[in-house]
C-alpha cells in the first residue's frame, strides 16, 4: 500500500478498526465510507448523531459559562440605557473585522450609536495605543470595546481606567496570569475561564456576548419599550462564520454548527457588503469554507495589508449600495496588489531557505513588507509542515509574524519570550501569533523557540509522508459518492477534508489553465473517466508528469471537489500527488466504487 511520489512524499492508508466501521453502519445504519472516515476522525459514538447535523442550540452553552460575560452585558446594557456612544477598538485581520462589524450591526439595528477605529498595520500595529484609544474618546465613545484584541494591553487600558473610562475586552487570544485593569475581560483563553470554549475566534467570542446581550435585553422588555424589533442573530452566523474559518481556529463543536449554519444565511445574501464582494469575486455557486478562507477572506484582509484598514469593516457595516460596490471593487484591487508583492517576496525568501532541518524555521531579513509576511509564514509552513516565523527588520527593530501545526502552541511561545524580556510585545493563539522584538535579540529568541519545540511530544511531524483515508476506483467519483463525503463538512482545521488514492489512472488529455493550473482527463483501468485539475502545478514534478505525452499509467491522491455551472453538477478530483507505482492492490470493499 505505501509508495513514494514524485514529490518524495510516503503515502500511508490512515489507521482505523474495522470493527469499529462495522459497529458505526450498524447502528447508525450508515453507509461504508460515512462509516469508515467517521472511525478515522475518531468520532465518539455519541457524538456521531451531533457531528452529520451539527445544530447551534444543541451547540449552544449559556453564554455565562465565559468569565465576565455577565458583568460585561450588564455594563454595556446601561450603555444602551443610557444613550452612551460605544466605542470598538478592533483588530486589522478578518476577526477582528467581523467582531467588528457582528457588534456594530447590532447596535445599528436597534438604533444606537457607535465609533469604531481599526488600526493601520505598519504604523501602528497589533493592538490598541493610548492615540488610538483618544481618537474615540475624541469622538464621544463612553464606552470602549477591544474586539480580537486586548488582553495583554495593559497600559493603553490602564490609561483608560484612571481617565474613568470602561473598557470591555472580547477576545480570543493567549492571556498571562495578570490581566489589564479593563472593567470586563471575555475570552476563553485567560487562565481562570472554565467554559472550555478555547477554540472560538474572536467573532464567535462577540456572538457570545450578543446572545447574552440581546437576552439581558429581552428581559428587561427592551424591545418592546422601545418599539424596536428584536435582531435575530441566526442572521449574523454568516459573519460570525466568515470569522471562524479565517482565523483557522479548529471546526470542532459549537464551531462546526457556526459555519454550517453561516453558510446558509451567507447564501442568502443577506449582508450587502458580502453579497457585493462574492458578485465582485465571481462567485456563481454557492460559497464555501474554501471561499471564505480563500476568496473572500484574504479580500477582506487585503485593506490592512496595504494601509486601508478600515476597509473590511467599512464593507460589512455598509448599507449603500453605491460605496459598498466601490469599497469591493478597491479590496480586490488590493488583494490582487498583495498577491503580487506576495510572490516577489516568496520568491526571494524560497531561494534562501537553509535551516529546514531545524523543527521550526524562522527567517529575517530587511525590510521585508510587514503586511504579508504571515503569508509568507502560512505558505512555508505547508511546504514544509513546521512552524514558521517570518520576521521583518527595520533601523534595528524586527516585526514577526508566526504560523504553527497542531500541537505547538505558538501563541504560549510568544507570551513566554514576552516575559523573558526576549521580545519587546507579542501575543497570539495556538496556530498563529505576531511580535515585536530588538534585531540583537533574534539569535536568542529562535534558541528560545526550538527549546520550546522540543520540549513538546511532536518531535516526528511526519513532513515527508502523505496520509489518505481509502483507495476508491475512478467510478466512485460520482455526485452520489460526493454528498456522502460531504456530509462530514465543514471541512477545515480540526477536520480536515478526507484525502483519497486512485490506481492505475492515465491522462488522456491534459492542458494549462489560468497559467499555473493542470487541467486533465483521466482513464481508469475499467473504463471510466474522471475529470481532474492540480492546482500550481506548471512549474513542478507532478505538472510535468501531467503534460508529458505518451503517459503509462499512475496513481493519484487528493480529494473530491463539487463543480456546479449553470445548473449543472459535476464531480472532479483535485491532485495533491503523483506516484509512478503499479499493480497495486485494492484492498476496499466494493461498496466504495
Amino acid at each position: 500500500m505505501n509508495s513514494v511520489s514524485v514529490t518524495g512524499k510516503e503515502w500511508m492508508l490512515k489507521v482505523f478498526n474495522e470493527e469499529e466501521v462495522k459497529i458505526f453502519k450498524d447502528y447508525f445504519f450508515l453507509d461504508e465510507i460515512t462509516a469508515r472516515l467517521l472511525v478515522i476522525k475518531q468520532i465518539k459514538k455519541d457524538d456521531v448523531k451531533n457531528f452529520l447535523n451539527p445544530i447551534i442550540k444543541n451547540n449552544l452553552p449559556n453564554p455565562n459559562v465565559l468569565k465576565d460575560m455577565e458583568k460585561a452585558t450588564k455594563r454595556f446594557v446601561e450603555a444602551i440605557n443610557k444613550n452612551e456612544k460605544i466605542g470598538f477598538f478592533g483588530d486589522y485581520d478578518v476577526d477582528g473585522a467581523t467582531a467588528t462589524a457582528l457588534l456594530g450591526r447590532f447596535l445599528d439595528d436597534i438604533k444606537k450609536k457607535y465609533e469604531f477605529y481599526i488600526p493601520d498595520r505598519k504604523t501602528e500595529g497589533y493592538g490598541p495605543s493610548i492615540e488610538s484609544f483618544d481618537k474615540l474618546i475624541n469622538k464621544g465613545a463612553n464606552l470602549i470595546c477591544t474586539l480580537d484584541c486586548g488582553t495583554l494591553s495593559f497600559g493603553p487600558i490602564e490609561y483608560l481606567h484612571k481617565k474613568k473610562i470602561d473598557v470591555l475586552v472580547i477576545d480570543h487570544h493567549q492571556s498571562e496570569i495578570n490581566l489589564p485593569k479593563a472593567h470586563s475581560i471575555i475570552n476563553p483563553n485567560r487562565l481562570d475561564d472554565n467554559s472550555d470554549l478555547k477554540y472560538l475566534c474572536a467573532a464567535g467570542v462577540c456572538f457570545m456576548f450578543l446572545i447574552s446581550l440581546n437576552r439581558a435585553l429581552r428581559k428587561e422588555n427592551w424591545f418592546k419599550k422601545n418599539n424596536i424589533k428584536e435582531p435575530d442573530l441566526i442572521n449574523y452566523l454568516d459573519l460570525v462564520s466568515l470569522g471562524t474559518v479565517c482565523d483557522v481556529v479548529p471546526l470542532v463543536g459549537l464551531n462546526r454548527a457556526i459555519v454550517k449554519q453561516g453558510l446558509k444565511i451567507l447564501n442568502l445574501k443577506k449582508n450587502l457588503g458580502l453579497k457585493t464582494l462574492i458578485e465582485v469575486c465571481k462567485i456563481e455557486n454557492k460559497t464555501t469554507p474554501y471561499h471564505l478562507g480563500y476568496v473572500l477572506g484574504p479580500r477582506i484582509n487585503a485593506g490592512g495589508r496595504v494601509g486601508k484598514c478600515s476597509h473590511g469593516a467599512n464593507l460589512l457595516l455598509n448599507k449603500n449600495p453605491k460605496e459598498t460596490f466601490h469599497l469591493a471593487l478597491e479590496l480586490d484591487t488590493f488583494n490582487k496588489d498583495r498577491q503580487l508583492i506576495e510572490k516577489e517576496l516568496l520568491k526571494q525568501i524560497d531561494g534562501n531557505i537553509k535551516d529546514v532541518n531545524e523543527p521550526v524555521i524562522i527567517l529575517s531579513g530587511k525590510n521585508w513588507h510587514e503586511g504579508v509576511i504571515g503569508i509568507i509564514a502560512s505558505r512555508i509552513k505547508e511546504k514544509f509542515n513546521k512552524p514558521s516565523i517570518v520576521i521583518s527588520l527595520n533601523n534595528g527593530l524586527g516585526k514577526g509574524s508566526a504560523r504553527s501545526v497542531f500541537g505547538y502552541d505558538i501563541g504560549s511561545v510568544i507570551i513566554s519570550a514576552v516575559q523573558k524580556g526576549i521580545i519587546l510585545k507579542g501575543g497570539g493563539h495556538k496556530m498563529a501569533g505576531g511580535f515585536t522584538l530588538n534585531e540583537e535579540k533574534i539569535k536568542e529568541f529562535k534558541e528560545h523557540v526550538i527549546n520550546k519545540f522540543n520540549k513538546t511530544n511532536i518531535k516526528d511531524l511526519e513532513t515527508n509522508k502523505f496520509f489518505f483515508d481509502s483507495v476508491i476506483s475512478p467510478s466512485a467519483i460520482n455526485l452520489e459518492f460526493y454528498n456522502k463525503v460531504n456530509s462530514l463538512s465543514p471541512f477545515g482545521s480540526g477536520n480536515s477534508e478526507p484525502k483519497f488514492r486512485i490506481n492505475n489512472v492515465r491522462p488522456v488529455n491534459s492542458r494549462i489553465v489560468g497559467e499555473k493550473h493542470v487541467k486533465s482527463i483521466m482513464l481508469g483501468e475499467d473504463g471510466s473517466s474522471i475529470k481532474t485539475i492540480t492546482f500550481n502545478a506548471t512549474q513542478s514534478n507532478i505538472g510535468a508528469y501531467l503534460l508529458k505525452k505518451n503517459m503509462k499509467t499512475f496513481n493519484i491522491v487528493g480529494k473530491l471537489s463539487l463543480n456546479e455551472w449553470r445548473g449543472q453538477k459535476n464531480v472532479e478530483f483535485i491532485i495533491d500527488d503523483i506516484s509512478v507505482n503499479k499493480n497495486i492492490k485494492n484492498t476496499v470493499p466494493s461498496s466504495i466504487g
